[in-house]
């Protein structure tokens, strides 16, 4: 599992994707998250909205990260 640092108490899912690189652009984090190729705890998450926090765990892609703040 890797860790993403992310420097707020909270974010979005869609800015999280792009903060941990694994998107280029707010519009491709839209088009994934809405064909459902994201888990946010386990579970398919279709909201770019979904508030994230510490202790979060995204799947993306066959790779699992969790989320720290600083």
């Amino acid at each position: 599992m890797k860790k993403i640092e992310i420097k707020t108490d909270t974010i979005n899912l869609d800015q999280f994707l792009k903060w941990a690189n694994l998107v280029s652009t707010g519009g491709e984090a839209k088009v994934i998250i809405q064909a459902g190729k994201v888990k946010v705890n386990g579970e398919i998450e279709t909201q770019r909205s979904k508030t994230l926090t510490s202790g979060d765990k995204i799947e993306y892609g066959g790779t699992n990260y969790q989320i720290t703040s600083s």
